[in-house]
């Protein structure tokens, strides 16, 4: 059979593409639920979120840190993913940049308590961690250099200390309802823009 899949093959690739379809499924709504329940949220509330048994969220991840490191990758994919889709569909290269510091945001949100939930294996968050800047800040410097590159900010701004003020700032997310994090990020944001030259 030249060209063709049989009909076992095509059957596999097709409970393949499911899985990985109802996996997503659930790492999205775990994301969710550790937004506004934590990352100790009872596992019954992500299955109910994601429409499945608890069964299911088990046969995919069978301990708390798997689904935890696993929605932690799920996130940052999806945000190192959005770079580039962003930079093709928003206004400009810096509502591009604003909307990925938007996501960047969300996801850092979503991240908050890791480190307790993983803190039996500081190895393991360590990796983490160089995966999360491998694959974030060489986002952030091509939006940032595309920015400069159409005159909306100044030179000068490394990707890396970027987000790493973005993440300071959203430290104290948790603690004071009064502190809104995103207000503060457009700030920051704002204070990157290159003033129009004056009239001649």
């Amino acid at each position: 059979m030249t060209g063709t899949s049989r009909p076992g093959e095509a059957s596999a690739r097709g409970k393949r593409a499911d899985a990985r379809r109802n996996q997503a499924k659930l790492l999205d709504a775990a994301a969710a639920v550790f937004v506004t329940s934590g990352v100790d949220a009872p596992i019954r509330e992500i299955a109910a979120r994601a429409g499945v048994g608890m069964g299911t969220v088990y046969r995919h991840f069978p301990t708390r840190a798997d689904l935890v490191v696993a929605v932690y990758r799920h996130q940052v994919e999806a945000c190192a993913e959005a770079g580039p889709r962003l930079l093709t569909d928003a206004d400009s290269p810096f509502e591009a940049l604003r909307q990925w510091v938007d996501l960047f945001v969300d996801f850092l949100v979503t991240k908050h308590g890791l480190a307790d939930a993983l803190r039996s294996d500081s190895g393991g968050f360590a990796a983490l961690h160089d995966y999360f800047l491998d694959r974030l800040v060489p986002v952030c410097t091509r939006l940032l250099d595309a920015a400069v590159e159409s005159g909306e900010i100044r030179p000068g701004t490394e990707a890396y200390a970027l987000m790493r003020g973005i993440g300071n700032l959203c430290v104290g997310h948790g603690g004071d309802p009064r502190y809104d994090p995103r207000r503060l990020i457009a700030l920051l944001l704002r204070g990157l823009r290159r003033s129009p030259s004056p009239p001649a």
